[in-house]
């Protein structure tokens, strides 16, 4: 059985304390993921580890090299206390396409827009996504990288053995994920995304039990 959700591209792990956040990730797992950059007027950057394929973990917090943004940052950076998954991405082949299929079959993923970032190497990646939120964090934006290289290229590498997902009502989340074309193993309990990688110190799970 493919640990890969179908379409998957990234998930997102967002915390409070960036650099506190991947000296754990690195102790755990004995593999330093790769500084990935700044996301310039949002106040935030991140790092990235590889999951098998083109799938990678993004790790994504405060910038403190940045001025704070003009306006708010995103609104989940204002409310972690802790690190924690806060969505995830799927890549359909045509992102236009998949999202007026999932507004037919009653899900919208919201407005395409486009956003870019600064690799360190001073290599610039854009991108497009959808900026449509489910509030359970479960149901993923949908993401199109053009002919920008893949951000999981070069990576170092932990690959993803399972992905979980609880819900309050699990019922609720499965009608989107099957609109967009993926779906998640989903059980009862608090809301959380749970995700277990190979490492050179053996499996380590992220995420609530």
């Amino acid at each position: 059985m493919n640990a890969l959700p179908a379409l998957l591209d990234h998930l997102v792990l967002a915390t409070p304390d960036l650099a506190a956040t991947v000296a754990d990730f690195t102790r755990r797992t004995g593999v330093a993921p790769a500084p990935g950059g700044s996301h310039l007027g949002s106040g935030t950057r991140n790092h990235l580890v590889g999951l098998g394929g083109t799938g990678y973990l993004e790790i994504i917090g405060p910038d403190p090299d940045q001025s704070p943004p003009d306006g708010p940052r995103p609104s989940w950076i204002e409310r972690l206390t802790a690190p924690r998954f806060v969505s995830w991405a799927i890549r359909p082949p045509d992102l236009d396409a998949a999202v007026l299929a999932a507004r037919a079959r009653g899900h919208d993923p919201g407005a395409v827009r486009p956003m870019s970032r600064r690799r360190p190497d001073g290599t610039l990646l854009e991108w497009r996504l959808t900026d449509g939120v489910h509030p359970s964090g479960l149901v993923p934006f949908l993401i199109d990288w053009g002919t920008t290289p893949h951000p999981s290229a070069g990576l170092p590498v932990t690959p993803l053995l399972a992905l979980t997902a609880t819900a309050p009502d699990p019922a609720g989340i499965r009608p989107p994920l099957s609109a967009l074309g993926t779906a998640l193993p989903l059980t009862a309990g608090p809301t959380g995304l749970c995700c277990t990688v190979d490492t050179p110190r053996g499996p380590v799970s992220l995420g609530p039990p």
